[in-house]
């Protein structure tokens, strides 16, 4: 029997694998559904130039133990630096991200309009936090930054029933206070904490995938592609895969999404609220022409543009052109571009998600099922915050 069975060739998987490899520990197989590895940071060549498929995908510099690691693969040299320029659209202006640093990029009347509405917000006048999200928004924001811009681009995103999601994932959001946004104004610069990807790579000669493909290279016959797994077994543990193989493990390591399999061994009333855990799909849409801008994405959260934020793939992928959009499938419409559908995007903060995720893997945990990553710990984390878990567990492991 082997000692580790590892669901999902994504970063977390990947990472998980070759760590194990580096501590020494052969013992394992990685299973992946798709016939290439990498999961959402997948690439394709489309018009003459590597395509994200899963979305805009970009390396943070923030982990040196996440970067070093990664390095191996596809070393430094191999990648461009960039200072990260995202932007909102708003129908007359389009200001930096994130939006209450930059108003004072906007006419001065407008400045003066959400400043007022920022001084009287919720949080600014020592009110207690509301519970529910469209109200913690304008609690933390003031009533015209939600109606003008974090309502309607979290609609298009993760749905019509914001409500359904909780607010302890809030605060993860750029901090910026008031007296921030004020400071910025008066001074013509940027105030507050700094958004995720505010310096980033991107590789010089290929997509985001490619760092993945290599990984999964070095694996060899440790990894299985092509075979999805349809049941998950604690009581083993173990896995049934598509084509009828069954495998056991000491410990199963999964890094796909819960609800996409069937999960025996779990108790009546743990597997009954499985679909409490909810999830978005969706489109990513290739745009051959060129856009005259120098932001790397921007955001739209006008409701009568289908798509939520564009990827300006001419100002990060050597020699392209274009661009891409992300849409909430239940948004999509097709246009006869090019497109590609990733059923498991986004994992959704709902209330209660927490306590239910702490509650699976707890008793997963009993049974030597771990969940990792994305996916296995339902938390939308970008992959580099993913491959630091994943080295982590890895030396737990082998420890």
């Amino acid at each position: 029997m082997i000692k580790y069975l590892i669901l999902g060739a994504g970063p977390a998987g990947l990472s998980l694998a070759n760590r194990l490899l580096d501590n020494g520990e052969n013992s394992f197989l990685v299973i992946e559904k798709e016939a290439q590895a990498g999961g959402l940071c997948r690439s394709e060549l489309v018009d003459g130039a590597p395509l994200d498929t899963g979305g805009g995908h970009f390396l943070d510099v923030r982990r040196p133990q996440v970067t070093e690691f990664l390095f191996r693969f596809m070393g430094e040299d191999e990648w461009n630096p960039f200072e990260r320029d995202s932007r909102i659209s708003l129908p007359h202006a389009e200001l930096g991200y994130p939006f209450e640093a930059n108003i004072w990029q906007l006419p001065q009347e407008q400045q003066v309009a959400y400043l007022k509405s920022i001084a009287i917000a919720g949080c600014n006048l020592g009110q207690p936090k509301p519970e529910a999200f469209t109200d913690w928004i304008v609690w933390k924001l003031g009533g015209k930054i939600a109606g003008d811009y974090m309502i309607p681009y979290n609609r298009k995103m993760f749905g019509e029933n914001l409500n359904q999601l909780g607010t302890y994932w809030l605060e993860k959001l750029p901090n910026v206070s008031f007296d921030d946004t004020l400071l910025s104004c008066l001074n013509r610069q940027a105030y507050g904490s700094l958004p995720g990807h505010a310096r980033f790579y991107y590789p010089k000669k290929y997509g985001y995938g490619e760092l993945w493909l290599r990984m999964a290279q070095r694996l060899g016959e440790r990894i299985t592609l092509g075979n999805a797994v349809s049941e998950l077994d604690l009581t083993g543990p173990g896995v049934l895969l598509a084509d009828g193989t069954r495998l056991s493990a000491r410990t199963v390591i999964t890094t796909i999404p819960w609800t996409s399999v069937k999960v025996r061994g779990l108790p009546a009333d743990i597997e009954s609220r499985l679909p409490q855990l909810k999830h978005t799909s969706v489109n990513i849409t290739y745009k051959a022409e060129t856009m005259d801008t120098g932001a790397h994405w921007i955001y739209y959260p006008d409701l009568s543009i289908d798509y939520h934020r564009i990827l300006v793939r001419s100002n990060f992928c050597t020699g392209s052109k274009g661009y891409w959009t992300e849409t909430n499938s239940a948004r999509y419409r097709p246009d006869g571009s090019p497109s590609y559908r990733n059923e498991y995007a986004y994992p959704l903060n709902t209330i209660g998600k927490p306590q239910f995720m702490q509650e699976l893997l707890s008793r997963a945990g009993k049974n030597q099922v771990l969940g990792l990553g994305r996916w296995g710990e339902w938390e939308h984390f970008n992959s580099d915050a993913v491959v630091q878990r994943a080295l982590e567990l890895a030396d737990r492991l082998t420890a």
